[in-house]
């Protein structure tokens, strides 16, 4: 956890020793020498520690026991208290709950609070205490009246049901028991009320070292008004599967709650900043996004415009032609110039140029429409193909009515199946060698490298490229040629069509680039580029088009870096975040095989023996 001050962290640890039953005492402070700042600090049971001999013979009874008890903060480089170390485990009985749990205040401090200041430290850690361990449904002795019923209205706090609030809590402490890289954050009002939540475990947060490139903020749970206000995180593994990387509880859809929870998100990845996010097309996200990742590209999800065609144009007289048509002009436009022309022949063919949903959307165009977005890498999030759609990570688990209580089980269902799932893909692709279809060299060169169903899709295109008929020359700028490639497509009905496609290629410099941008759509290169790079007699795909996201060892090889910036080994939590995802590296090798097992678990134990070592000599 972390505090805004020293106070509020003494006082939050003050309200838990009374509830709990014992009283605090600082064993320790630290300050810096110039301006004699604290920047560390040891809080303790009042039990702690023995008596020194020369006041034993006093005849005030002993009341020290030796307690552990404690907790150890420090001032981190974010102006705020961090805790570092928690022991809460008593060796003596607790007393009741009626100690004085409130730091003594200064004459002036006292005139404040008797004024009703809000913003007073005491005052406001006690609720951010009593909103964390006593259910603000009824559970506790705190708000026994509150509401049974959710009410969509209130924005400020989240809507939950009796008894919610502490199932919540008891998640987040045993998942900290039980994962120790789990991390979470609540939000809290005014008055006390939970507001938002936001989470990750531990595969989460090593999962966004590996695949954060690309991220698609799923809110459609909250803006569906589901029982379960959630949002998630989402990327794509290197077998194209969705991955967790994070999750929230927003109390609305307001620019505050989605700043605060993309703001968790970052320093729960410890300043990891994505290269692409997508989301609803939605102003308050939008707003929000441009405000806590400035340089990130923000696009809108082409396949929740898409999903939205029937709903907001269904009741037009000529529904059908126009959704064809919309189809037409969204996914077959190669160039600005042929999406232009052909969307004001829609808009006026069916005079639906007053329509406000297709007005909106030709105003954003540049934020969804395939043929302005080639220059952004969606790593096989774009669904710029028909039929293609984004859906939601808990779709199979979370419906319309499911209590949060039920979510929380099924939370976790969720995640082991979708580990266990790409633990046999892992597993499949290092040990098995995908059949051939062609006698391209490009297919060899790929099979021995990717996954097995990213191969599968490459594959597809190495397969397509015998639909490419021609490929001719029609510019020449020094190293510069420009192909044109000619392919059948499928029409309509059974009828085929002949489709043009440029090709930009750079000899000197090894680079090819198609019209259709498949590469930065999908990350992988297309059936026309390999047609171009085939015709100018070039054996294997230059390796700046081979991306190590996609591969079979990707995870092996690459270690995930933090920021340069926060590389802080002087702080525990980064050596934690450091050491944890280098052992991650270990647990997904060892996984493969028994034998893979067996060596793993040596490893483990001769790396365990070494740190013990360290600690011997060091005495």
């Amino acid at each position: 956890m972390e505090f805004e001050s020293y106070d509020d962290a003494y006082n939050y640890y003050s309200c838990y020793a009374k509830e709990v039953g014992f009283r605090v005492r600082v064993k320790n402070s630290w300050f810096k020498r110039n301006s004699r700042e604290k920047y560390g600090a040891v809080l303790c049971c009042s039990s702690q520690g023995f008596k020194r001999i020369k006041d034993a013979n006093r005849l005030r009874k002993e009341t020290r026991t030796g307690c552990p008890a404690m907790i150890r903060m420090r001032l981190v480089d974010s102006k705020r208290w961090r805790i570092l170390e928690v022991s809460l485990e008593h060796n003596h009985l607790l007393g009741t709950k009626s100690y004085r749990a409130i730091k003594k205040m200064g004459n002036g401090t006292k005139r404040k609070s008797q004024l009703g200041n809000a913003d007073n430290a005491e005052v406001r850690t006690i609720k951010l205490y009593q909103a964390l361990v006593i259910d603000s449904a009824g559970n506790g002795n705190l708000n026994s009246n509150a509401r049974e019923v959710r009410n969509f209205s209130d924005k400020n706090q989240l809507n939950l049901r009796k008894g919610d609030t502490q199932a919540i809590y008891n998640y987040f402490c045993r998942m900290q028991l039980t994962n120790p890289g789990f991390f979470y954050l609540m939000d809290l009002n005014e008055v006390g009320r939970l507001r938002n939540v936001f989470w990750a475990d531990a595969r989460c947060r090593a999962s966004c070292g590996y695949f954060s490139d690309v991220i698609y903020f799923d809110n459609s749970y909250i803006s569906s008004k589901f029982e379960v206000p959630l949002v998630a995180f989402v990327g794509l593994n290197h077998h194209g599967q969705p991955v967790l990387l994070g999750c929230g509880l927003l109390a609305g859809e307001t620019v505050e709650s989605y700043e605060w929870v993309f703001k968790s998100w970052l320093t729960c990845m410890s300043g990891l900043t994505p290269q692409t996010i997508i989301s609803d097309r939605c102003k308050v996200i939008q707003n929000a996004i441009a405000e806590v990742f400035p340089r990130s590209a923000h696009r809108f999800s082409l396949s929740h415009i898409m999903r939205k065609v029937p709903e907001k144009l269904g009741g037009l007289q000529n529904y059908d032609a126009i959704r064809k048509a919309l189809i037409k002009v969204v996914y077959e436009s190669l160039k600005v110039i042929e999406f232009e022309s052909a969307w004001g022949f829609m808009v006026q063919q069916f005079g639906v140029g007053a329509h406000e949903w297709l007005r909106g959307l030709y105003e954003d165009r540049v934020k969804w429409a395939p043929v302005y977005l080639k220059d952004t890498f969606f790593a096989g999030m774009s669904a710029a193909r028909p039929g293609e759609v984004l859906s939601p990570f808990f779709q199979k688990y979370v419906h319309k009515q499911t209590p949060l209580k039920e979510f929380l089980d099924k939370y976790e269902l969720a995640l082991q199946k979708r580990h266990k799932e790409e633990a046999l893909t892992d597993i499949e692709s290092r040990n098995s060698r995908p059949g051939l279809k062609t006698r391209c060299f490009f297919e060899l060169q790929l099979s021995r490298v990717y996954t097995r169903d990213i191969f599968k899709k490459v594959q597809f295109e190495v397969e397509e490229m015998y639909s490419c008929f021609s490929t001719t020359q029609l510019h020449i700028d020094g190293p510069i040629v420009i192909f044109l490639v000619k392919e059948r497509v499928p029409g309509e009905g059974n009828r085929r069509e002949i489709r043009d496609y440029e090709v930009l290629y750079n000899r000197s410099a090894s680079e090819v680039c198609c019209i259709c941008s498949c590469f930065n759509f999908y990350g992988y290169l297309c059936r026309h580029a390999l047609c171009v790079l085939n015709f100018n007699g070039v054996e294997e795909i230059p390796s700046k088009y081979i991306l190590p996201r996609w591969k079979k060892d990707y995870k092996r090889v690459h270690i995930p870096e933090l920021r340069s910036g926060d590389a802080n080994v002087g702080d525990r939590a980064q050596r934690f975040n450091q050491l944890f995802r280098s052992a991650l590296q270990i647990v997904e090798e060892g996984v493969i095989s028994l034998e893979h097992y067996k060596a793993a678990l040596q490893t483990f134990e001769e790396s365990l023996n070494r740190v013990h070592n360290v600690d011997d000599r060091q005495e």
